[in-house]
């Protein structure tokens, strides 16, 4: 009776073991797919405020990001090209800094000729919205739910693929990853 008990459990054990490996320890499934964004207030690099509050009825893309993120500097051109497209669609792009210096931040906004607007993250918008890896962008639709999350560097035909499902509406039941920079 012992022996089958003891046979039970370690072949629990290693079941569990076994399953564990085959999963990425790093990638966090975030509960927010699918709900209302968190809120929050960011400070800009130009001084104003904006609040997520006051962009309701537009589509937001929201891009955690750092100047010495490999990930970020290589889809930095791409996003500025999205920006460029959907601007006029109303969408709106928003960069948040996070673990960066100010002066390192605002070198890599000019060197990439960003114009969408950004700001440092000095409270807790990265840790409301749970994230582990950067470039982190979620996508937000007009009635301020989060349709997708993607952990890593995007593509121009992933950008427009998720900002054209968020338009409409549209969630998404994965979530994306590519490459990425843990924060952790």
């Amino acid at each position: 009776m012992r022996l089958a008990l003891v046979t039970v459990l370690v072949a629990t054990v290693i079941s569990l073991l076994a399953y564990g490996f085959t999963r990425d320890a790093r990638y966090i499934h975030s509960p927010l797919l699918g709900r209302q964004a968190p809120s929050f207030m960011l400070m800009l690099f130009d001084e104003s405020t904006i609040r997520l509050e006051d962009l309701r009825g537009k589509v937001v893309f929201l891009n955690f990001w750092a100047s010495w993120c490999l990930p970020c500097r290589a889809e930095a051109k791409t996003l500025e090209a999205a920006w460029k497209k959907y601007k006029d669609r109303n969408v709106v792009f928003l960069g948040v800094n996070i673990q960066d210096k100010e002066d390192d931040a605002r070198a890599f906004i000019k060197e990439f000729e960003i114009t969408y607007r950004n700001g440092r993250d000095t409270g807790r918008i990265a840790v409301d919205y749970g994230v582990w890896g950067i470039p982190e962008t979620f996508f937000i639709d007009r009635q301020g739910r989060i349709t997708y999350k993607h952990v890593g560097s995007l593509g121009l035909p992933m950008i427009t693929a998720k900002l054209d499902q968020a338009l409409l509406g549209i969630g998404s039941a994965e979530e994306g990853r590519g490459d990425y920079r843990s924060v952790r």
